[in-house]
């Protein structure tokens, strides 16, 4: 019997990155997972690679009418993975209100509006794990050139642990996943839009005390954690995954 048997999540951004690989983490450990994207042909490539061990569906996380729809067709849910986001690259003085209101929108609304989506249902089902993808370039360290997005993941840890201290008493967990720099399609573009994807690449290396990037799989083994009832002791925390770049 896998760790996640007759439990069911809900991810979102699951069509690649982090979220892909927390679905099929999750699928694999034995969990019913609505994996959930804007992309609809990454969420049919997710189908394809699960085997039919998880169910896709469509979802624009910034219409707040599809993300009560979403959570209503998924059903009683015991685990959401928050993974939906942008990373803006610039400082104050290059973000303009349109990228202002864009990453608060994503980053921050966006888990928001499914917080506020599955409680209900998971209170009264006696608990649940909520699971948000923060980052480490948050309240924890300061990063050059993420203005925005530091501040909005600042403001998903802030999210979590109110989630966590508000509804303790009744089952409800909740926390934050912290990455450092992660190789992802999202990453790979932001390379290339700094106009030398390889020199790029050496500098996010170079910062790593592992002189290597994380895998989405590493994050996803963190996420069946905290899904699973091994960490029903755990909540209200920040668990930083990035090789050791803040502490080392």
């Amino acid at each position: 019997m896998g760790r996640l048997e007759g439990k069911h999540c809900l991810v979102t951004a699951a069509g690649a990155g982090i979220g892909r690989a927390s679905a099929l983490a999750m699928a694999r450990e034995g969990a019913q997972v609505l994996a959930t994207d804007i992309d609809e042909a990454a969420l049919e490539s997710l189908a394809a690679e699960a085997g039919g061990a998880l169910m896709v569906r469509r979802l624009d996380v910034l219409d707040a009418t599809a993300v009560q729809a979403a959570v209503a067709a998924a059903g009683p849910l015991d685990v959401l993975v928050s993974c939906a986001g942008i990373v803006h690259h610039g400082t104050i003085l290059d973000c303009d209100e349109a990228a202002w209101e864009r990453s608060v929108a994503l980053n921050m609304t966006a888990m928001y509006r499914l917080c506020r989506a599955v409680l209900p249902g998971m209170i009264a089902r006696g608990g649940g794990s909520i699971i948000a993808i923060a980052s480490v370039a948050s309240s924890l360290i300061a990063v050059p050139n993420r203005f925005v997005y530091g501040a909005t993941k600042a403001g998903v840890i802030g999210m979590t642990k109110s989630i966590a201290a508000d509804f303790v008493g009744q089952g409800i967990r909740a926390n934050a996943i912290c990455p450092g720099t992660v190789e992802t399609p999202s990453l790979q573009e932001r390379m290339r839009a700094l106009g030398d994807a390889e020199a790029a690449r050496r500098a996010f290396v170079e910062r790593q005390p592992m002189k290597r990037l994380g895998r989405p799989e590493e994050i996803a083994h963190l996420v069946v954690y905290l899904a699973s009832d091994e960490s029903a002791f755990t909540t209200g925390t920040e668990h930083v995954i990035d090789g050791g770049w803040t502490n080392i």
